[in-house]
């Protein structure tokens, strides 16, 4: 059964590691729902957050396989995991001066801001897990969604006691 999987590879900060893991996937035909890669409080790696749908043995292999990678350090494979998981949106929406208040209310409703305004459009920065993005889209397309501009899922598991007892 397919599901979505969230990956995490602690990598060398190092040019070409990006090309070499989109290049792993793309030789095995399996789609990258989301990427992004930042680097950590160590200058020296980045960690890349992949968020890819597909069955446990697809995944199985896929984090095997990026295990194998010379400037891959760590795989972690988060999704039987209580995560925390963030997407950053910008978003511009048609906003003539009649129709702001009420876009205004929607922005505040879902804990968003203005960053941007001109004559005829806002700019709205809203972060959340996946499904509060989506709901703002659905919520902002009467208006009129005239561009929108994503960072993709970033996560990190929440703290257990087992992890204290790990350490």
């Amino acid at each position: 059964m397919n599901k979505k999987h969230t990956i995490s590879a602690l990598v060398q900060n190092q040019p070409g590691v990006l090309a070499h893991v989109a290049g792993m996937f793309a030789a095995r035909s399996f789609n990258i729902d989301s990427l992004v890669v930042g680097r950590t409080d160590d200058p020296g790696l980045s960690r890349m957050t992949i968020v890819a749908v597909g069955d446990d043995d697809i995944i199985e292999q896929v984090r095997k396989q990026l295990g194998k990678i010379v400037p891959v350090v760590k795989v972690y494979d988060w999704t039987r995991e209580n995560l925390v998981q963030r997407d950053l949106m910008l978003i511009k929406i048609s906003a003539p001066p009649e129709k702001r208040v009420e876009i205004q209310t929607i922005i505040n409703m879902f804990q968003a801001k203005v960053v941007d305004i001109s004559p005829k459009f806002v700019m709205v920065e809203i972060a959340g897990p996946e499904e509060k993005i989506e709901a703002f889209i659905d919520v902002c397309r009467p208006y009129g969604v005239k561009d929108v501009a994503r960072t993709g899922m970033i996560a990190m598991p929440r703290y257990s006691r087992n992890q204290a007892e790990s350490k």
